[in-house]
């Protein structure tokens, strides 16, 4: 995993060089989750990173398949996911704890695991995770036994990536392999979901990337900015929503106080379990950076990386067979390359040897 900073102002030639390098994953790493409260603290697929030192701190290991989907809830102390294995699952990510777990076999059937005694409710916001299997399930976060709603999705091809605005309450869907997104309404009271439209685009998506709230332009009533992947052109195509209105007034019910650029704690109060809820900004003056923290990355050599009595980097096993064959011929390089060494040293011990026999039978040591 690399991390990157964006100079001021954006890009504005190409970038080579990342800011730190996070080793650790023997897979290719499909998700990144950024902690919703504190700054180095960071997820990617069941990895807790300090970026302050650069090194992983917990492994979560309860998924017996692909992870498809994780979210946090508002204060960051709880994590829901969705796996490959049909499992939806509530998680305490600083101890690996699973509290609990819905499953379903078949659309509309829920066979959920109960919390254990004494454990609060988990997601404690609106925030509801999604299971999709050409079939939208809306759940309640207090009881995962049934979906709330289920939505057939049409249209949509591939994995679906769901995004839910909470200031909004809208969730965009789209499909991997596919170039549109639906959006829906999100509400307390039936029928919880509303079909609002639909963004149609020919070119397939590979993955998609949301701006933060504080990046939006809130003079053109942007609530929302999507950055596609489109593998076929090799570029990276930025998709506003914006609301269709001809106000020049800020628009507060749009507009919401949203989470800021500061962090609510530091990745030392976290890990040791404290809980806040994130601070808050007004979007009405428009971004301005206020944030003093400057990101410095840590300084350090490659070692050992051990989690859970794991060395994430000890003999890390080739993914490709472009990887099996690169790493055959860089051994075939290092074992010609000692080879030689080997023969030189050989060589120097028997000069070496030579030259002791030669001043023992020297005249003067007679």
């Amino acid at each position: 995993v690399r991390i990157w900073e964006i100079p001021e102002g954006g890009l504005k030639r190409n970038m080579t060089e990342a800011v730190l390098e996070l080793y650790g994953h023997s897979r290719r790493v499909g998700l990144v989750e950024w902690h919703p409260t504190t700054l180095p603290p960071r997820f990617s697929q069941v990895l807790i990173w300090n970026l302050d030192i650069g090194e992983p701190v917990k492994m979560i290991d309860c998924h017996t398949d692909v992870i498809l989907c994780m979210s946090f809830n508002t204060d960051g102390s709880l994590l829901a996911t969705s796996c490959k294995d049909k499992k939806l699952r509530v998680v305490e990510p600083r101890s690996g704890r699973v509290l609990q777990i819905a499953l379903w076999d078949q659309v509309g059937a829920g066979t959920p695991h109960s919390l254990p005694t004494g454990t609060p409710p988990p997601i404690q916001h609106e925030h509801r995770d999604t299971l999709l299997n050409k079939v939208l399930f809306l759940v309640a976060q207090e009881d995962l036994s049934m979906p709330l709603i289920e939505e057939e999705i049409d249209g949509l091809s591939g994995l679906l990536f769901p995004f839910y605005d909470a200031d909004t309450h809208m969730l965009y869907l789209a499909g991997k392999g596919d170039g549109n997104i639906r959006y829906y309404e999100i509400g307390s009271e039936k029928p919880y979901l509303s079909y609002l439209m639909e963004f149609r685009s020919p070119a397939p998506q590979k993955g998609l990337g949301v701006m933060p709230k504080h990046g939006l332009d809130v003079s053109a009533c942007e609530v929302f900015r999507f950055y596609k992947l489109i593998t076929l052109k090799g570029l990276i195509e930025p998709i506003s929503m914006i609301v269709p209105r001809r106000s020049e007034t800020y628009q507060e019910d749009i507009y919401p106080m949203t989470p800021g650029t500061e962090p609510a704690l530091t990745p030392d109060e976290w890990l040791s379990g404290v809980n806040r809820d994130p601070i808050l900004m007004s979007l009405k003056e428009g971004y301005k950076k206020t944030s003093k923290i400057v990101f410095k990355a840590p300084v350090r050599e490659k070692k050992s990386v051990v989690v859970n009595g794991i060395d994430l980097l000890e003999n890390v096993p080739p993914r490709t067979e472009n990887e099996l064959l690169r790493m055959f011929f860089r051994q075939q390089d290092e074992i010609r390359r000692l080879k030689d060494e080997l023969s030189q040293k050989d060589i120097r011990i028997r000069q070496l040897q030579l030259e002791l026999k030669n001043l023992r039978n020297s005249p003067k040591n007679n």
